[in-house]
């Protein structure tokens, strides 16, 4: 497997703005901690997938922030896209779940054999997990590390350079974040989580995909095509 330090590098807009973060000394940690845990052991997602959503997704077209938690820590999951799959691929219960609320709320059908969530991101939704990488069969085994720190760091600027922008804040973990954001200038939905243990107490039903598409049609961004 390729090393880390071959692909552990943003594409040009991003790097811009986040060149002095990742110059902090607790980043050149992170960066060795991660390069040595692919050295050790199996990781996901692959080094080259590790900034999907930001490569997907550049600054200039986000229009929608999803925040999830921690890639998904079987082999052939994880991408680099939060909640996302490759096509093929089973799609995981939370996602299934977000796929019934967007047909439920929309009226969109979803494709419930591909949870490739690409053409979300290629329309500006930014699907990013708080933590950008794990080792296999360790859930939140690079937690604590630095990803966290860069993460919010990620959703500060965005909060700051782009306008009128939707977040998605599912669950508590990722509803901590809405400190990072600027409630004056953009949209801020909550709800519960959307996995099996939670959907039913509050996240189904809150109609968060219209809701986000109003606001940004309101503001003369287009829709996104959920």
């Amino acid at each position: 497997m390729d090393s880390p330090t071959t692909f552990f590098q943003l594409p040009a807009d991003w790097a811009q703005v986040l060149h002095d973060e990742m110059c902090r000394p607790y980043f050149e940690a992170l960066h060795s901690f991660v390069v040595q845990e692919y050295a050790a052991h199996t990781c996901y997602p692959t080094p080259d997938h590790i900034f999907s959503a930001f490569h997907l997704c550049p600054l200039k077209r986000v229009k929608v922030v999803l925040i999830g938690q921690d890639p998904y820590h079987q082999p052939g999951q994880a991408q680099g896209l939060s909640f996302s799959v490759p096509e093929g691929m089973r799609l995981p219960p939370s996602l299934r779940n977000i796929y019934k609320e967007v047909e439920a709320d929309t009226g969109r059908p979803q494709p419930m054999d591909n949870g490739n969530l690409e053409r979300w991101a290629r329309q500006g939704v930014l699907l990013l997990n708080a933590t950008l990488t794990v080792r296999d069969s360790l859930p939140t085994s690079h937690a604590g590390h630095g990803w966290e720190t860069f993460t919010d760091a990620v959703i500060s600027r965005v909060s700051q350079e782009c306008p009128h922008l939707v977040f998605l804040l599912w669950g508590k973990d990722a509803r901590e974040k809405k400190r990072l954001i600027d409630g004056r200038r953009h949209l801020v939905l909550e709800s519960a989580h959307p996995s099996p243990l939670s959907a039913y107490r509050g996240f189904f039903g809150n109609h968060q995909f219209t809701r986000a598409n109003a606001f940004l049609e309101e503001n003369g961004l287009a829709p996104i095509e959920w």
